[in-house]
């Protein structure tokens, strides 16, 4: 396998974080790598829904972002991206406050489709949530950034 380049890591990730989404939501990338990622949100109460725990699109939303992005950094296409093409949840524990943390993970990557779970815990481990989803790889379809990119692996 190829070896990532510790600079489009990192400015992927500082694009991501600051996006319209993930603003929206509070939610940040913290650690990502070949086959896994960590994502956090830091709840507050737009996070809940009206009998104060945390809203189930919530957990849908971290869970497909950190099953895509354990994926994203393994497609050896640059100029290739993906998206979800199913989402498999099951809540297990309600949250009111706190942090929501997922861990995703790939499960297999082939050339078109990619396979992904994520697990979501509180800051205290206990297991929230846990996701699979399916993800479609779309060549020629990169990431959509105002400036280049430098090279996705170190040649």
């Amino acid at each position: 396998m190829k070896e990532l380049n510790a600079e489009y890591i990192q400015l992927v990730n500082r694009l991501v974080n600051h996006s319209p989404y993930f603003e929206l939501l509070s939610m940040t990338i913290s650690d990502i790598g070949p086959g896994f990622s960590l994502l956090e949100i830091n709840l507050a109460p737009k996070h809940l829904q009206p009998f104060g725990f945390v809203h189930g699109g919530v957990f849908s939303s971290i869970i497909d972002a950190a099953t895509f992005w354990a994926i994203f950094y393994e497609i050896e296409d640059q100029n290739a991206a993906a998206t979800s093409v199913d989402l498999k949840l099951n809540y297990l524990a309600p949250a009111v406050s706190g942090k929501l943390i997922a861990k995703g993970s790939r499960i297999k990557l082939g050339k078109t489709l990619g396979y992904a779970e994520a697990t979501v815990t509180d800051e205290n481990g206990k297991l929230l949530a846990h996701g699979t989803s399916t993800l479609m790889i779309l060549p020629g379809k990169r990431l959509a950034m105002d400036q280049p990119l430098p090279p996705k692996f170190n040649v």
